[in-house]
């Protein structure tokens, strides 16, 4: 069992790092399929003729991953209560079949609480590929337990 780690337990510029994963084709179209049916995320022929030249990962597809990445690693994973939304999302290059995803999510800002049970804390997210490519950035604002009173 890991750490909890609290909301006073962060500190602007922790880094907290994500597992990996490699993306498979399938795995891109039944995501697709269900959530961004677009051509070049459902149909390696129709993908092969768009400006990406083969099939590639929906953006909201390499967002899920991303989250869950440094979710499933992290030490708030006991004490994360939600979130308040996201900023300045980007995608400058596309994740494509058998792509390996890291991720990474530096604490940018503390911003705490004096009546509620939780504070929120600002990562900047960074994913990249195996070549150490960027292919998402993006700030998510996550509400964090404070560590209970005894």
């Amino acid at each position: 069992m890991r750490d909890k780690k609290y909301f006073e337990d962060f500190q602007v510029g922790d880094v907290l790092t994500g597992q990996r994963v490699t993306v498979t084709e399938s795995q891109i179209v039944d995501f697709a399929f269900t959530w961004d049916p677009q051509p070049f995320h459902v149909s390696k022929p129709d993908a092969e003729a768009t400006m990406f030249g083969g099939l590639i990962a929906s953006g909201f597809h390499t967002l899920a991953l991303t989250f869950r990445l440094i979710w499933q690693a992290g030490p708030h994973q006991e004490t994360n209560v939600g979130g308040t939304g996201m900023d300045n999302l980007r995608w400058p290059r596309p994740v494509r079949p058998g792509d390996t995803l890291s991720a990474t999510a530096e604490v940018m800002e503390l911003i705490p609480s004096s009546s509620r049970p939780f504070g929120r804390v600002k990562l900047a997210y960074t994913t990249k590929n195996q070549n150490d490519e960027v292919v998402m950035t993006c700030e998510m604002h996550h509400l964090v337990s404070k560590r209970p009173v005894e």
